[in-house]
């Protein structure tokens, strides 16, 4: 009796053991780490929801300008305008174009009643408080010019610098600043429009002026007694779209579209365009109130 319940009890405790040793335990589990979300990028906004605002000057060709059609019907053309409408579309928005004075684009975008403003701008850090600056999209120069028969008059830029002599640049302008470092000595003056500027060169009313490269060139086409003599140092040459200041959401989308366009060769094509269109019938200045070239 007490051999078999010997056996009986030796039997159970190698059930038992057979019974712990089958039990595998399984690792301990690692919690993962959480998941972070990458912060959403801030909505796109702009002054009229839906539109694209931009504020131009069409005196300032071929930047911008009107080109005159077989019939006489003025359109706003120009490398900016067609880059602003490539932007616009970009954005899956309605461009809505401005016209006006060349100090009125710096005053509209400082204000922030527009979104962008695109008039040839250069980056100058003087204007980085009123605004901010997209990477350059062209890049252009700048020039002081004349009419021939005082071409021999200018040799150099230390030449322009003489109080008898009449300059002139366009009122806020890049160029502006270039006659006012460049010829502080003479009669600086500052007028609205190119337009009124190479009027004044043609009548005699001024020795010479300060006009960007492109602009001179195209003006030139036109007027051939016109003479580009002197190429004008400047250490912000080319041109960048003014972005209403802040909006970082639409700055980075403007860039977006800028190197799109640049990189799918269609900056070139307006260019191009631009320059053709330039050649022929044109007007730069502003329309009247029914639209139509000033008389």
């Amino acid at each position: 009796m007490k051999k078999l319940f010997a056996l009986l009890l030796t039997m159970a405790m190698v059930l038992s053991l057979a019974a712990c040793g089958g039990k595998k335990e399984e690792p301990a589990k690692t919690e993962e780490p959480a998941k972070t979300e990458e912060p959403a990028a801030p909505a796109l906004t702009t002054v009229t929801p839906g539109k694209l605002t931009v504020a131009t000057s069409p005196d300032f060709a071929p930047y911008e300008f009107y080109a005159i059609g077989a019939d006489g019907t003025p359109t706003l053309a120009g490398f900016d305008m067609a880059l602003a409408q490539y932007i616009a579309d970009y954005l899956g928005l309605e461009l809505e174009v401005i016209p006006m004075d060349f100090d009125g684009v710096l005053t509209e975008l400082a204000t922030k009643n527009v979104d962008l403003g695109m008039a040839g701008l250069s980056p100058d850090p003087k204007r980085a408080d009123a605004m901010d600056f997209s990477d350059l999209y062209y890049m252009g120069g700048q020039s002081f010019v004349c009419v021939k028969a005082n071409a021999g008059k200018f040799t150099s830029l230390e030449e322009t610098n003489k109080a008898e002599y009449s300059i002139g640049a366009q009122t806020g302008s890049i160029q502006m600043d270039l006659a006012n470092t460049n010829s502080p000595d003479a009669d600086i003056i500052a007028l609205p429009k190119v337009t009124d500027i190479i009027s004044e060169l043609l009548a005699g009313k001024l020795d010479g002026a300060y006009i960007e490269t492109d602009v001179a060139k195209s003006y030139q086409k036109n007027y051939p007694d016109l003479e580009i003599v002197l190429d004008v140092p400047y250490d912000s040459e080319g041109s960048a779209i003014g972005v209403s200041k802040g909006n970082e959401a639409l700055l980075a989308a403007v860039n977006e579209a800028v190197n799109a366009a640049l990189s799918d060769g269609s900056m070139e094509n307006f260019v191009a365009e631009a320059a053709e269109l330039a050649a022929g019938e044109k007007y730069e200045g502003l329309l009247d109130a029914d639209g139509q070239v000033q008389q």
